[in-house]
């Protein structure tokens, strides 16, 4: 029973829907089918939109307006050339730290240079020193060794003549007829 109703319904809805397409109706005196009265809302709720987009950034633009109006250009000027003033300031301070540290860099430099020119006239008179040192070594070990040598000269040639006075003596000695005993 409900199918039948449903069923029937549908037709009835189908039916009423190919009616209103071929319906005319009249609209301030003009003829217009339903597809042409819906083209006619659109295009008259685009143009409220559009006017209510108008409407609301001229309403922005005023309150722009506004506040420019209250803006005070010489205040925000004389803030500009407060701003730009110590602008100025820090960069002729940066310019001064900046010439200050070159300064320094280039004192430093020369303290670098003069501390390695010492160090390397130092290391030339050490050097020199080491050499004349080393000389003097070798010219006293050279010495040493002539002294010794002639110290060993002198005992050999001492040595040689109590050993020749010793056997002179011992021979005498020998010789003596009165040694027999």
């Amino acid at each position: 029973m409900s199918e039948k109703d449903l069923g029937e319904s549908l037709d009835n809805f189908e039916e009423e829907v190919e009616n209103l397409k071929n319906t005319k109706m009249k609209l301030f005196g003009i003829t217009m089918t339903p597809t042409t009265i819906g083209a006619a809302f659109a295009l008259l709720t685009s143009i409220l939109g559009a006017l209510y987009g108008v409407f609301e950034s001229y309403k922005a633009f005023q309150e722009i307006a506004e506040k420019l109006e209250v803006l005070d250009i010489d205040a925000v000027e004389a803030r500009n050339v407060a701003i730009e003033r110590k602008l100025d300031d820090a960069i002729d301070y940066t310019r001064d730290i900046k010439n200050s540290l070159r300064d320094d860099i280039i004192r430093v430099e020369r303290v670098a240079e003069s501390a390695s020119n010492r160090v390397k006239t130092v290391q030339d008179d050490i050097d020199q020193r080491m050499r004349e040192l080393s000389d003097l070594s070798r010219e006293s070990e050279k010495d040493v060794r002539n002294t010794m040598r002639e110290v060993e000269d002198r005992i050999d040639s001492k040595m040689e003549k109590l050993d020749e006075d010793l056997r002179e003596t011992l021979q005498k000695a020998l010789d003596n007829p009165l040694s027999d005993g």
